[in-house]
């Protein structure tokens, strides 16, 4: 059996696909590669099977049609016989001294009951020298089998990524994900979704994950966050109804990182409607609130009171460009994009 399986998910990836793939098979046989060839029209196929051609124990391809970022995962989940697994896109890269060490820690944890290996990403953005590190340090003790109960206390700036994850394979399962098809944001739903079935938590100080952040058309390019804002507010009504129905479940710490989770989601969400100016998506941010208040009125009134929610529901053109401003201060805070 294999210790991690690692799916790249594919579309017309031909001009950055290779930098990522030369780095994830770089661990060799104790990896499955996954390429998922998402309908590309590109060379994206092509070069996948030559992966697969001259690393037929290593990377395994499969060509679908196209059903978006989430539809691949699933794919991918489907077909994965690794302990583990993680999802690496296609324009994104791993550290290979870094890689290795983190596979080390997870063959002694193939037969433990560690759940989730947690580790810091780089946001690597084209033109920028100091690069922001997502770390977790202050809310996780290093190198130690921990429970939600036990303390631990993530900021808001500390927001967990699907580049900061590896998930126990089985527990994937568990909770039966199934991200939607053609809809962008779903990283979001494959983070938050498990973690009610996360027992142990394992976190390695390191620098694992290259997240590239540069290219016009990226999905968190502000201009294409706001042309896709429907499928924003879809991604964010699922994680309100995932939240709903385990809100009961979950201890004080798994609650609180939830409900922080679910308020910054409803901030973006609300901001992009505010920094739009298009009566039709402010509609939709309404009814977003209005979908909210009707699933959970106490939680509906509890994500009003904190300062994302009374920011981002201010009246009137000048609550707005107060919402506006109070965004772009969070985004410099928080990382937001």
């Amino acid at each position: 059996m294999k210790i991690l399986t690692v799916v790249v998910p594919c579309y017309n990836s031909e001009a950055y696909m290779n930098k990522c793939l030369k780095t994830v098979i770089s661990a060799g046989e104790d990896v499955e590669v996954i390429i998922v060839d998402d309908g590309s029209n590109d060379r994206t196929a092509e070069i996948a099977d030559g992966y697969m051609e001259n690393y037929p124990d290593i990377v395994k391809v499969i060509h679908k049609e196209n059903g978006g970022h989430g539809d691949a995962v699933n794919t991918g989940l489907e077909n994965a016989t690794g302990i583990f697994f993680k999802v690496v896109d296609s324009d994104d890269w791993v550290d290979t001294e870094v890689y290795a060490k983190v596979l080390k820690v997870l063959k002694k944890a193939a037969d433990s009951e560690m759940d989730m290996l947690l580790t810091n990403f780089i946001y690597d953005k084209a033109g920028v020298k100091h690069k922001k590190t997502m770390k977790y340090d202050s809310a996780f003790p290093e190198k130690k089998l921990i429970r939600w109960g036990d303390k631990i206390k993530l900021t808001k700036a500390q927001y967990i990524l699907m580049h900061s994850v590896i998930y126990r394979t089985q527990v994937l399962r568990n909770c039966n994900l199934k991200l939607p098809k053609h809809t962008f944001y779903v990283d979001n739903i494959f983070i938050f979704k498990p973690l009610p079935y996360v027992r142990k938590i394992y976190y390695l100080n390191v620098n694992l994950y290259h997240y590239f952040i540069g290219r016009n058309d990226q999905s968190v390019n502000e201009k294409v966050m706001i042309s896709r804002l429907e499928q924003q507010i879809r991604v964010n009504k699922i994680m309100i109804d995932i939240f709903v129905e385990e809100k009961e479940k979950l201890n004080d710490y798994l609650y609180k990182y939830m409900f922080q989770y679910i308020d910054m989601m409803m901030c973006v969400s609300s901001v992009m409607a505010i920094i739009s100016g298009d009566s039709e998506k402010l509609n939709a941010k309404k009814e977003l609130w209005n979908y909210l208040k009707n699933k959970d009125e106490e939680l509906y009134h509890k994500l009003r009171r904190t300062i994302f929610g009374i920011t981002m529901n201010l009246p009137g053109k000048s609550g707005r460009f107060v919402s506006k401003t109070g965004y772009k201060v969070c985004q410099k805070i928080f990382g937001f994009n």
